[in-house]
């Protein structure tokens, strides 16, 4: 078999960006066909990637280590195991939908997909850095154009679901830099190489008075992406205003690149601060499930349901984080994976409503159902699965996520399985006055997916959430080896 080549997923939707930016804006079915090809390529090669990942060797595999500049030990070094390999295939399929779904965008057809690119180009090589430099590098490029995208393609609010949506992840990546820094600097090594760091620490650890300040910039400033309690309350307005294909790509991805950070620059780097900070972690995050839940239940705009449903889902997250066990840890990785298909799935279908229906309010909806048999069935098929009903990768997710919480956390435990009841009722209540009862006389024209490719974002993102939920052993044993090992190292 040939070995993967890393830098391709980074180089390939980059060329497609520069064909993009030649183009007149006037060729939008070109630019569009292009940018789908520029998101298929990196998909199929992520797939690749996957399978070809050997889970029983485990570490770093496919490496590509460039030096770039070699007085502040930067370089250019690329790397998979079995965790960011899963996010890979995440982001593949997620950021194939959100071009898809795209279609819907009318005006200023150009600067979108660039802008979109440029968001899919930097989450790629996030997830792909084991230079910390770099990683620092790409997710900002991945965060930038955001703010654009919605404050040029958003809703009625969008200035202002833009501006505070920035502030805070602004003020987050203000922090994480920071605690980032002071992690290059502490070890002495002169290096932002991530598996030298390891290494080092794994034998000399940092001074524990060092690893407490510095692991608690880096939770609070990446904890701010994955909207850690209580700083959450940019990303319900900010998904509700955002175009369709940014609440995907950020609910669905970028925000699980606050997760990843924690587990690779926080938790595996200082463990002993972990074990100090991340019990009162595991407390805000029963604050993200059941009180982003109870609100999420007073909503009747569906964005925005969605929006506090997300933040609410993290809160499992961050409990399997402070688990410190491998069972907890699985957990993390396959919700990180679950929750961002769902996520995606779920303001995609919400995004072809609203175009179709002019509203998200669901007190001026109903009966969709009939009108819109195809979209109304895959919402609810992602309701369930939000819900966590057996059968969707959700279920098997948080069930591991709560049985590492148990022993550690009883109470807490108890209190996010009473969050997975809020889950239900306010999803329920969703699908009754969105999709059941009666069809308004204003709505009788409404017209389903009809065709294969109007239907194959949602069909793609909902197989995977049914492959992984009934197949769960295609993400355990992928990633078993990657979380044993940090585990390992944190006892």
């Amino acid at each position: 078999m040939f070995t993967p080549n890393l830098s391709w997923i980074l180089l390939l939707p980059l060329v497609g960006l520069a064909f993009v930016c030649m183009l007149p804006a006037d060729k939008t079915s070109l630019i569009r066909r292009i940018s789908i090809i520029s998101v298929l390529v990196p998909f199929i090669l992520s797939v690749w990637v996957y399978v070809a990942y050997d889970h029983v060797a485990g570490g770093f595999q496919f490496v590509q280590n460039v030096p770039w500049v070699v007085p502040f030990g930067i370089s250019y070094h690329l790397g998979v195991d079995g965790i960011n390999s899963l996010m890979l295939l995440l982001l593949g399929a997620v950021s194939l939908a959100a071009v898809l779904v795209s279609v819907s965008i009318k005006e200023r057809i150009k600067e979108y997909y660039v802008l979109l690119l440029i968001t899919v180009i930097g989450t790629y090589g996030a997830f792909l850095s084991l230079d910390i430099f770099f990683f620092y590098f790409f997710h900002e490029v991945a965060a930038v154009p955001v703010f654009l995208m919605i404050a040029i393609w958003g809703s009625e609010r969008r200035e202002f679901a833009a501006m505070k949506l920035t502030l805070f992840l602004v003020a987050g990546a203000s922090l994480a830099l920071i605690g980032l820094l002071a992690l290059y600097l502490s070890t002495g090594l002169q290096t932002f190489d991530l598996v030298q760091i390891q290494q080092q620490l794994a034998n000399h650890p940092l001074p524990l008075d060092v690893q407490n300040w510095v692991f608690l910039l880096i939770v609070v400033g990446f904890g701010i992406t994955l909207t850690l309690w209580p700083f959450y309350t940019w990303a319900p307005v900010g998904y509700a205003e955002a175009p369709t294909a940014i609440s995907m790509l950020h609910a669905g991805v970028l925000k699980k690149m606050g997760a990843y950070a924690i587990i690779r620059f926080a938790i595996q780097l200082m463990p002993q601060a972990a074990h100090t900070w991340m019990p009162i972690i595991a407390a805000l995050a029963i604050m993200n499930i059941v009180y982003c839940g109870l609100v999420a239940l007073t909503q009747r705009d569906l964005k925005y349901i969605l929006g506090y449903s997300s933040c609410s889902h993290m809160g499992y997250i961050l409990l399997g984080l402070a688990c410190f066990n491998t069972i907890g840890l699985n957990g993390v990785v396959y919700l990180m994976f679950a929750h961002g298909i769902m996520a995606a799935l779920a303001f995609a279908l919400t995004g072809f409503v609203a175009d179709q229906t002019k509203t998200r309010n669901l007190n001026e909806l109903g009966g969709l159902l009939k009108c819109m048999p195809f979209i109304g069935t895959c919402f609810m098929m992602a309701a369930f699965a939000s819900a966590g009903v057996p059968g969707f990768a959700n279920f098997v997710a948080e069930v591991l996520v709560l049985l590492g919480a148990w022993d550690q956390y009883r109470w807490l435990t108890v209190l996010a399985i009473f969050g997975l009841v809020i889950t239900a009722i306010y999803l329920l209540k969703a699908i009754r006055l969105g999709f059941q009862g009666p069809l308004g006389p204003r709505f009788a024209g409404l017209t389903d997916a009809r065709t294969m490719a109007a239907k194959f974002p949602y069909i793609l993102l909902l197989a995977l959430l049914i492959l992984v939920g009934c197949l769960p052993s295609v993400i355990l044993t992928h990633i078993g080896s990657s979380t044993a090992a940090i585990v390992e190292s944190i006892r």
